[in-house]
């Protein structure tokens, strides 16, 4: 929950976070969000908190590094990147500290300068940090429309999968918890 917008006092942190990042009206940019609207449709535990970041990730991020109480276990991040030579729709999991120095600055314009956000999150609080990223055909900001590439579509689906599968161990503790 984002503390500008939190009225309430109390607030139990869930044990995992998913942000989708990205921008609807670029085309292919609009992956993140389009994952989060699908785990919404499908239902998730109560240890699973999915939201659609649109650009404005770095402000939950900085609400993570500020309140220890709001900081979950494990953190996804779901955004489209593209890398030379890269595959369209191909979704590679890696984590912030993957990402090359010169990648940095030009991951994705909502992003900059999100990733040293995201290493520092790793780094100094112990947050496991996850990054799901899907291969563009092109730049995203090359394309002003709504609406995913074929390509990209698949990509919500085997992302969606993914994230299922990394965030099994947690839905399976609170399974077993009495």
């Amino acid at each position: 929950m984002h503390i500008s917008h939190n009225a309430q006092s109390c607030f139990a942190a869930p044990a995992v976070v998913v942000f989708g990042c990205g921008n609807i009206l670029l085309g292919d940019d609009g992956f993140g969000p389009a994952v989060i609207e699908q785990l919404l449709q499908s239902g998730l535990p109560e240890t699973l908190q999915a939201i659609d970041a649109g650009t404005a990730i770095r402000e939950y991020l900085l609400d993570f590094l500020m309140l220890p109480a709001l900081r979950p276990a494990l953190l996804i991040v779901a955004d489209a990147a593209g890398v030379e030579g890269g595959v369209p729709g191909q979704v590679r999991v890696c984590d912030p500290a993957d990402l090359p120095a010169r990648k940095i600055h030009d991951f994705s314009l909502h992003q900059f300068p999100t990733v040293n956000l995201l290493r520092e999150l790793q780094a100094e609080t112990g947050v496991k940090v996850v990054l799901l990223l899907a291969q563009t055909a092109s730049p995203p900001a090359a394309v002003l429309a709504p609406g995913l590439s074929p390509s990209m579509r698949t990509a919500v689906d085997e992302a969606c999968r993914r994230i299922i599968d990394i965030v099994a161990p947690f839905t399976t503790l609170e399974a077993a918890a009495p």
